[in-house]
């Protein structure tokens, strides 16, 4: 049985609420902190895509690239 005060279990957080509690973990840990990599990995990718194609800024595909890491990660 689930405890119903549980923050993971929590049915009245919302997404932006799980979102700001990853940011907050990820500022105070840096690396040890497990989503902090594939939010990096977004950021590379989304930067990647914003150099091949002719539309998008290198720092609009950074934090497109970290926007969708982040609301993978959350979304869980």
């Amino acid at each position: 049985m689930t405890d119903p005060h549980d923050p993971v279990c929590d049915p009245e957080e919302t997404m932006a609420d799980r979102a700001a509690t990853e940011i907050k973990g990820m500022a105070k840990e840096g690396m040890a902190h497990p989503g902090t990599k594939p939010v990096l990995t977004g950021m590379a990718i989304g930067a990647v895509a914003a150099a091949v194609l002719p539309v998008l800024t290198i720092p609009v595909g950074i934090v497109g690239g970290a926007a969708i890491a982040l609301w993978q990660r959350v979304k869980r």
